[in-house]
C-alpha cells in the first residue's frame, strides 16, 4: 500500500493562560437568580458514561465548586440508553435538570422545541474554538450546544493481537476490499479463536462517512434523506461475504459480550468507531498497547473524515439559574485543569485554551496525534441532525443487526429501514 501520509505527528502541548475571553453572545446576562458563598444556588447537571468517567467528572464539579462557592453542582449520570428516556420523561414533564451533556445526534430534537436554552444570549467564551466546528451547536442561528471534545472516526488495532498471528500492522492506506481481505486474514489465521472486527456497516456513522467519501449527504437542507435505496444496499453489500465467517464476529455474540464491547473482550482484533473510546477498551481490555489508523477508502483523497463533537454543554430553557449554568458550561469546555482531568476519555478538547492546557501522554498522545495526522482529510463538522435522528440511528444499528443474524435480506433491511425514515420524516415534517 502506498504511504500517503505520517502517523504519530507530534503535537506541541503547552501551558495556556486561563485568562478571561471575550463572550460569544451580546445578550443579557443577568437572568436567573445568583447566589453567594454562604447561600450558593444549586444547579442540576446529569451525564452519561462509565464509572471513569463519573469519577473524573466529580473531580471537575469539585474543582467548579472550589472557584465558584456560591454555585453548587448537583451531578448524576446513566447510561446513554437510559439517558435519554429521562430526558424524554423529564421534557414532557417541563423538568429538564439545568445543565446537561448532549449529543448531536437529540440537539435539534430539543432545540426546535424550544426546550434548551439559547446559549448566545448568556456568557460562554467561544473564541477558542474552530469556527468550523460550532455550527455542529447551531440551529437557525441560535446556539444550542457549545462543544466539550471532537471525536473522529478511526480504526482501532491490538499490534500485539496481530505479531501473535504474523500479520503485518496496518497503515490505514486501504480500501474497503484491502480492509476485508485484512479481517478475513485475521479469522483464517487465528483458526477462529479471534475474530477480524465487528459488522462496521451496522454503524450509521460509518456509513455516514462512506457517503461522504462518495460526495452524498446524509440529509438535504429540507430534512429529507440525501441517499437512496440503493446506496445503502451497496453500503449493506460490502460485508455480504464476510457475514457467518471469522472475519467478523457475529450479532449472537456481541448480545452474550454486552455491556462490552467485542473488542473490549478481546473477541476482535480491530474495531471500526469514535477514537476517543480508547481508554475505555484499554481498561476494558487490559492490552497494553492499541492503536489508530483511518477507516478505509476508495478514493484515496477523500476519507470523508470529519471533526464530530464527541459530546455537547446544554442547557434547559427553563433553568431558573442561567448565569450560574452559563458559568458551569464555561468552565467545563475551557478550563486548563477540566482538560487535564478529562485528558482524551471524553475526545480531544475542542478549545484550544483547553487542549493547550492540557499535557497529553500516552494513549492520550495517540489520540491527539491522530487527529493531526488527519487534518488536511477532515470536512466540516456535520450541522444537527433532523429532528428524531436519534430513533433513525437506534433503528439503523437493530436493523443491521437482523441482517448480521440473517433474519432479513439486503432488500429487506434496506425496505424495513427506509419506511421507518420515510414514516419519521413526514410525523416531524
Amino acid at each position: 500500500m502506498i504511504n500517503r501520509r505520517h502517523f504519530l505527528t507530534t503535537v506541541a502541548v503547552g501551558t495556556a493562560s486561563a485568562g478571561v475571553l471575550a463572550a460569544c453572545g451580546t445578550g443579557s446576562s443577568t437572568s436567573g437568580q445568583t447566589g453567594s458563598a454562604e447561600n450558593p444556588v444549586t444547579i442540576n447537571y446529569t451525564w452519561w458514561g462509565n464509572d471513569d468517567r463519573a469519577e473524573r467528572t466529580r473531580k471537575a464539579i469539585a474543582l467548579f465548586e472550589s472557584k465558584n462557592p456560591d454555585i453548587k453542582v448537583n451531578g448524576n449520570f446513566t447510561d446513554f440508553a437510559g439517558y435519554w428516556q429521562k430526558r424524554a420523561t423529564e421534557a414532557a414533564g417541563g423538568g429538564l435538570p439545568d445543565v446537561m451533556q448532549w449529543d448531536l445526534s437529540y440537539l435539534r430534537d430539543y432545540g426546535q422545541r424550544n426546550q434548551l436554552l439559547d446559549l448566545s444570549t448568556v456568557k460562554i467564551n467561544t473564541d477558542a474554538f474552530e469556527k468550523s466546528l460550532l455550527p455542529s451547536g447551531q440551529i437557525k442561528g441560535k446556539t444550542y450546544g457549545i462543544p466539550t471534545s471532537t471525536n473522529a472516526f478511526a480504526v482501532y488495532y491490538d499490534p500485539a493481537k496481530l505479531a501473535s498471528l504474523g500479520i503485518a500492522e496496518p497503515d490505514g492506506t486501504w480500501t474497503y476490499k484491502e480492509f476485508n481481505d485484512f479481517l478475513t486474514e485475521v479469522g483464517s489465521k487465528s483458526n477462529g479463536a479471534l475474530f477480524g472486527g465487528t459488522d462496521y456497516t451496522g454503524v450509521w456513522w460509518m456509513f455516514n462517512v462512506w457517503l461522504r467519501q462518495n460526495n452524498i449527504e446524509a440529509f438535504t437542507s429540507e430534512g429529507k434523506l440525501g441517499f437512496t435505496k440503493d446506496d445503502l444496499k451497496k453500503w449493506w453489500n460490502l460485508t455480504a461475504g464476510l457475514r457467518g465467517t471469522p472475519a467478523i464476529v457475529s450479532e449472537e455474540r456481541v448480545t452474550q459480550l454486552a455491556p462490552k464491547s467485542p473488542f473490549g473482550s478481546n473477541v476482535t482484533a480491530t474495531e471500526v468507531t469514535w477514537d476517543n473510546f480508547m481508554a475505555g477498551y484499554l481498561g476494558d481490555s487490559g492490552a497494553k498497547e492499541l492503536k489508530l489508523v483511518p477507516v478505509p477508502s476508495d478514493d484515496p483523497d477523500n476519507l470523508g473524515l470529519f471533526l464530530k463533537p464527541s459530546m455537547l454543554m446544554v442547557a434547559s430553557a427553563k433553568t431558573k439559574f442561567k448565569d450560574a449554568a452559563a458559568r458551569f458550561i464555561d468552565f467545563m469546555v475551557n478550563d486548563p485543569e477540566v482538560g487535564q482531568i478529562f485528558k482524551t476519555s471524553r475526545g480531544v478538547p475542542a478549545s484550544k485554551t483547553q487542549r493547550d492546557g492540557t499535557t497529553f501522554e500516552g494513549t492520550d498522545k495517540i489520540v491527539v496525534d491522530y487527529e493531526t495526522s488527519i487534518s488536511q482529510y477532515l470536512k466540516d463538522a456535520p450541522e444537527p441532525p433532523i429532528v428524531g435522528f436519534g430513533t433513525l440511528e437506534s433503528s439503523f444499528k437493530r436493523i443491521a443487526s437482523d441482517l448480521n443474524y440473517g433474519k432479513l435480506d439486503i432488500n429487506g433491511a434496506t425496505d424495513a429501514w427506509f419506511k421507518e425514515a420515510e414514516d419519521l420524516i413526514k410525523q416531524n415534517a
